[in-house]
């Protein structure tokens, strides 16, 4: 799953230790979901769509969906 997580963090100036704090989970947590690495837990996606105020589907989506 692809994200703009990383593109809306920098929007506001933090770093993903900065963002990481926010959400209560670790830098590496933050990192992987950047890369892609790793989805988040719905609880998780849904702090990340509050904190940025944005909705969940607009923060993250399939790659094929924007191909």
């Amino acid at each position: 799953m692809k994200s703009r997580v990383r593109e809306l963090r920098e929007a506001q100036g933090w770093s993903q230790a900065t963002l990481a704090d926010h959400l209560g989970v670790s830098r590496q947590t933050v990192n992987a979901i950047e890369t892609g690495k790793y989805d988040p837990s719905l609880p998780l996606a849904l702090r990340l769509g509050r904190l940025f105020k944005q909705p969940v589907e607009s923060i993250f989506f399939h790659e094929e969906e924007h191909s």
